[in-house]
Order: structure tokens, then sequence, then C-alpha cells
């Protein structure tokens, strides 16, 4: 199949990822991805799972001084695993002295831990997790759940007698999310390839009190102007059995923040376009929301502060194995965790050989698009990426919300597609590396500004 030149061809048929230069096809799969899915070990995620349960609570308020039990000896578990399984990973502690205030009902010393795989450029992608568990008491999230919808709300974390050294041994929430981000850091770590970002394995503290180590950490990357292309959040993603008895091992959910054409969308985009063409045998179910319903998790905590960031959930949950003592490995389906790690390498690899995505907007924030040269046509510019060797335009329908059409192009910064209308469709443009891989798709969205009101005579 030659890359198309002058003909649309759908996105559902075009290969992934064409060397430009010379204008020949690759085969559709990067071996070296396929062999970082495959590299994915049930047997060690089984063994994060458990090992991360059997410290009878991670809580954050938990007792430090243990080193069998409590949420300080997880963490120093969690940091020396990371250490050992590469020497190539950056291991560190990320703290914070937070004070008291809502949920965090005394002041404490708050630990991330943080892994970082050196890239050929400081952009950054993220994987991350929260490490930490609660025990809300009573019949835990199902109660909530059910609670009557006139019943006064009363936060459970708040009760006088709360005892922060209960079991809470949170296999599923989020063991889980923490076994994936540590057995993908020990694998991207230990495959040799030279990515062009720079990989960072975030395990938070404090999620379950409002995001806080996330969020304590986000401030020091605004306050450094760090540049993050993405964030691939786990939280809940073990369990195949839903409370509702319906057995989903075949799905997973991707949520991400709108508007449409956000970044975080994209990502989304190229996450599910990433698994399909890897795994297509687990699909990827895209969730036009931040997140559930009246839930969050510590994605939210980036694209608060303009980072692209989704996070991944299970396709059916279990709420009477949350946030009490019976979130226990049983409930864990390690297969399944598995292909949903897998689902997770492929995208997060794929973006980090990329280049980074183009930029569509002028020095004012503008789109740089418009109708030249005849008045009717998609005049497309853009900035040119670091490493890029040409870039793939996409366009669709403006009520789809799905990219339909796709046309791979040179090393160029603009480009003209004749007769189709700027007023009839949305636009976006890809960077392609020398290898074939993509960036994020940047999108051509119009940003209208706020015209004052109109003044009035009394």
């Amino acid at each position: 199949m030659k890359p198309p030149r002058t003909i649309l061809v759908p996105v559902s048929l075009l290969i992934c990822g064409m060397v430009v230069s010379g204008q020949t096809a690759r085969p559709e799969t990067d071996p070296r991805l396929e062999q970082l899915a495959s590299a994915v070990s049930e047997a060690r995620l089984g063994q994060l799972v458990k090992g991360l349960a059997a410290f009878g609570t991670r809580h954050t308020l938990s007792d430090t001084s243990s080193t069998l039990r409590g949420i300080g000896a997880a963490r120093q578990w969690i940091f020396d695993e990371l250490r050992g399984s590469s020497p190539r990973l950056q291991v560190s502690f990320d703290t914070y002295k937070v004070a008291k205030e809502g949920r965090i009902t005394r002041d404490v010393e708050l630990r991330n831990v943080i892994a970082v795989l050196p890239g050929r450029s400081a952009r950054r992608i993220y994987l991350t997790a929260h490490y930490d568990t609660v025990n809300i008491g009573g019949s835990g999230q199902i109660g909530t759940n059910t609670r009557a919808s006139g019943e006064a709300p009363q936060d459970p974390q708040l009760r006088p007698d709360q005892d922060y050294d209960i079991d809470a041994p949170g296999a599923n929430d989020n063991g889980s999310g923490t076994a994936l981000t540590m057995e993908l850091a020990r694998v991207l770590a230990a495959s040799g390839l030279d990515f062009d970002a720079t990989l960072v394995f975030a395990l938070w503290a404090g999620e379950e009190q409002g995001l806080v180590g996330s969020r304590a950490h986000v401030q020091r990357l605004v306050e450094s102007a760090a540049v993050v292309d993405a964030t691939f959040n786990n939280d809940i993603v073990g369990n195949s059995r839903g409370g509702n008895g319906v057995i989903d091992s075949e799905t997973v959910r991707v949520y991400s923040e709108g508007p449409e054409d956000s970044p975080s969308r994209s990502l989304a985009r190229f996450i599910a376009r990433i698994g399909a063409l890897y795994l297509p045998s687990h699909r990827v179910r895209l969730m036009a929301r931040p997140d559930r319903f009246a839930r969050s998790s510590d994605h939210t905590s980036f694209t608060d502060r303009g980072f692209p960031s989704i996070t991944f959930r299970e396709a059916n949950e279990n709420f009477a194995k949350q946030h009490s003592a019976s979130d226990t490995v049983d409930g864990v389906d390690i297969a399944y965790l598995a292909r949903n790690a897998r689902v997770n390498i492929v995208s997060m690899a794929a973006l980090a050989l990329a280049p980074p995505a183009p930029l569509v907007v002028n020095e004012r924030g503008q789109a740089t698009i418009g109708r030249q040269p005849t008045g009717y046509d998609a005049n497309l510019q853009w900035t040119a990426s670091p490493g890029a060797v040409g870039y793939r335009l996409y366009w669709r329908d403006s009520w789809a919300n799905d990219w339909i059409y796709s046309r791979l192009i040179g090393n160029q910064t603009q480009f003209t597609l004749a007769g189709v209308s700027i007023d009839d469709h949305v636009f976006g443009v890809a960077a392609v590396g020398p290898d074939g891989n993509e960036s994020l798709v940047s999108a051509f969205v119009e940003r209208r500004p706020v015209r004052p009101p109109v003044k009035l005579l009394p």
C-alpha cells in the first residue's frame, strides 16, 4: 500500500505510521512496541498486587514507623522495587509537608514515589497511579452509592472515631494501578529504547483525601515551567467481574476532559487508535467526560493546570469491594490487568518515540487556518516539530467526534486542501518521526473572543 497522495483515505484503513523519506510503507506495527507488550509479565503483576495488599493498609495517615504495615513500609517497598528493577531509573521520594486541612486531619509528611527514565528531550510523559488506600467504614463505597437521595451527605473520612490503621488492603483500588505502573517502569527501562520524551512513573499518596500528592507535584511542575505532553493515569484497572454480575475482560474505559478537541481528548483518541492496532481484541471505550459521575482521580490535577491527561478505569466496577476491608487480592483478575497494562505501554511508548505535537496557533493564540487561496479552501499552517520528517493531516465533518480522513505529507509546515470548507470540517495535524510513529493530533480550534455587554441608554 502506497502512502496517500491525492485521495482521501478513511482513518480506519490507514497504515499506522509510514516512513516519509523515500515514500515507502513500513509494516503496520512497530515490532519494538509489540515486544514491549509481550514483555509485560502477569506473574510480576500478581506478585506486586499481593505485595501491596500485604501491608494491610496504605492510608495516608497510617503508621510510618513499622517496616511491615502501613504507608511508611509500603512506600519504602515501592521505592526499593523500582530502584531494583533497573539502573536506568532515577528513583526518589517526592516529599511535601502538608498542613492539616479537610480529610488531612493532622499535619503530615506526604511522600510520592517518582521514577524517571531520561529521554533525549526534557518534555515529559507521565504514567501514574495512587498507592494510598482508605477504609471508609460500614459497607464501603456501595454504601455511599446506595444512600437515600434525601439523606444528608456526611463525609465518612471525617468521623471522630476514625482509625487510620484498620485494614484497607486496596488490592484493586489502587494496587492494580500501582502494580501496572511499577511493571511498565521495569519493562520500559529494560527495553533499551532511546525515547525522545522523558518518561516519569509517579505513585501518588493522598489521593483518597483529595488528590493531595498529585496536586502538590503539579504545582511544582507549573512553577518550573515543565513541559508535560501527556499523563496516563490508572485507577482501579484490575477487576473484570462487576458488582452487577456482569463479566467484561475485553474492554477498558478511558475518561478525558473536554471540550471535544481538547489536548486530553486528543490523547484519548490516540490511545484508542494505538490500542486497536496492537491489541485489537481488547477494546478501548472512550468516555466523553472527565471521570465517573461525582468522582475523580489524579489525572484531574494535571488537566486542571492545562496538561493533557486521561484516566483508565476497568470496564465494570464492583463498588462493594472499594474503600473497605473487602478490597482483597481475590478481587483482581491478573490476566485482565495485564491486558490493560499492554494498552498503556504501547500507547505510551508510541507517543514517547514520536516527535512533539505541532503548534497550530500564533502568538495571540489564534488558530493558523484560513480559506486561501480561492476563499473556499482549507489553508493549514503550523510550527515545525523537532525531529519530524513529515506530518499527517486529519479532518472530519464538524458534527463527528473522531477523525474520518487523513493525508500523509512531507516535511513542510503549510498545506492547502483544495475545496475543503473550513466551515464544514474540523482539522488537525500530527508530526511523524523517522520510524513512522506519530505525535498527538493538534486540532485547529477557533477561540471566539468574549464580546462586552451592549451599552444601553437609560
